[in-house]
């Protein structure tokens, strides 16, 4: 989807991810729910364009409030996030983790229509309700559920381990694990720049040793340990969807802000196993969409935040989105060209692996990171962003590779 018209995101604002590793995080006393992060993250954005009142319209991307925290309906928090909000129009959405992604491409589409020149776009979840077991039958239902029965008790890193198993067959297993803890490495090293990030605090000083641990079927998946997979999160982020005019009408500098220039949406069967378990077709489609619809080529990208579930999932989509050939992404890298300082950094505030996975937050999180790295606004997690590669781009996937948004970010200025 090429926008009609311009279109930008401005004002972004992250919670902490809160889970095992924050200091704050207790699991044996009440923490904060939905209202609160609700709150903060809403009440951050509008304070950054002049209040409530300049809001046409919300959206809140979210996956599975509805087990986790036995709560529907999220649309109508939003004037408890601000009474300006109240009776202005607001919905929930969503595609599994790729709800935040969806939320942005619902506030996208109405800015384009026309029915509003500001919209409020935000991502929660908050998962830390449920034990880690309980959690992953709650998170199954990402994928088709009769195939629950058949699954691993951990469904979704079970799945990740069958790619990952497949991909040790096709480029090596040595390789693939070195390259995944090398992405684990990355992920944890660009959080501890980032203090809002759940592994900001972590203190390893050998990561990739630590990642190398053997998998152990017997307590996780064959083909991943702990290290491999995002943590349990929650959170939320919001950021603001405007026109031109809603530019204007917030007082926001086009310094401030980061256009919006190429949308890809995709879809495909839940109900299917996929074709080729070492290929991430979905985010090769939309991710090329969104390029495409941008009139960029991959070369052109100054960064990118994607998707890393798992370590594996990130590599896989380092091949989807065309930064390496296929079967050549492990030696993508360990050439060291997804580090901060390397070719093309990744996922520059740890990604989900680092910075965690609010489920329905992270499509949102990644288009803020986008925002505070093309806005000067990314504090010590801030990377040079060439004039020749004025670019960025976000990768949103739900489930096993069945949901994607990408979208393609321009520098303003």
């Amino acid at each position: 989807m090429k926008p009609s018209k311009k279109i930008y995101m401005i004002a972004g604002y992250n919670t902490i991810s809160m889970g095992t590793g924050r200091k704050e995080f207790n699991p044996k006393k009440e923490r904060p729910g939905l209202e609160h992060y609700l709150k903060e993250a809403g009440q951050a954005t509008l304070g950054q364009i002049g209040g409530a009142g300049n809001v046409d319209e919300g959206v809140v991307g979210n996956f599975m409030a509805s087990r986790f925290n036995k709560q529907g309906h999220l649309g109508a928090f939003m004037p408890m996030v601000d009474p300006g909000l109240r009776h202005k129009p607001s919905l929930r959405v969503e595609g599994a983790c790729a709800s935040g992604g969806l939320a942005l491409v619902s506030g996208i589409k109405s800015v384009l229509s026309g029915s509003a020149e500001v919209v409020l776009a935000m991502g929660i979840e908050v998962q830390n309700t449920v034990k880690a077991i309980y959690g992953a039958d709650i998170l199954a239902g990402a994928g088709w559920f009769p195939r629950r029965k058949d699954g691993h008790a951990y469904f979704f890193p079970g799945q990740f381990s069958d790619r990952a198993g497949a991909y040790y067959e096709k480029v090596g297993r040595e390789k693939a694990r070195k390259a995944m803890a090398k992405w684990y490495r990355n992920a944890i090293e660009n959080a501890r720049l980032c203090p809002t990030a759940q592994e900001f605090e972590n203190k390893i000083v050998d990561l990739e040793a630590q990642a190398m641990m053997e998998p152990n079927p017997k307590s996780f998946t064959d083909h991943l340990n702990v290290f491999d997979c995002s943590k349990v999160s929650d959170g939320a982020s919001a950021i603001a969807i405007v026109s031109e005019e809603g530019l204007k009408r917030c007082g926001v500098s086009l310094k401030d802000a980061v256009e919006v220039v190429g949308v890809g949406h995709a879809t495909d069967d839940i109900t299917a196993l996929p074709e080729d378990l070492t290929r991430l077709t979905t985010i090769a489609f939309a991710a090329k969409e969104a390029m495409k619809s941008a009139g960029i080529t991959v070369d052109q990208l100054a960064t990118v935040e994607t998707h890393d579930c798992f370590s594996i999932a990130g590599i896989l989509g380092m091949e989807a989105i065309g930064l390496a050939p296929e079967g050549k992404g492990a030696d993508f890298v360990l050439e060291g060209n997804t580090s901060r300082d390397g070719k093309i950094p990744v996922n520059t505030t740890g990604g989900l692996v680092g910075w965690g996975h609010p489920t329905g937050a992270t499509g949102v999180h990644q288009a803020v990171t986008i925002w505070e790295q093309m806005t000067g606004k990314a504090g010590a997690a801030q990377i040079s962003i060439p004039a020749d590669r004025p670019y960025g781009l976000t990768v949103n996937m739900g489930g096993d590779d069945r949901t994607v948004v990408a979208i393609v970010f321009k520098k303003t200025t």
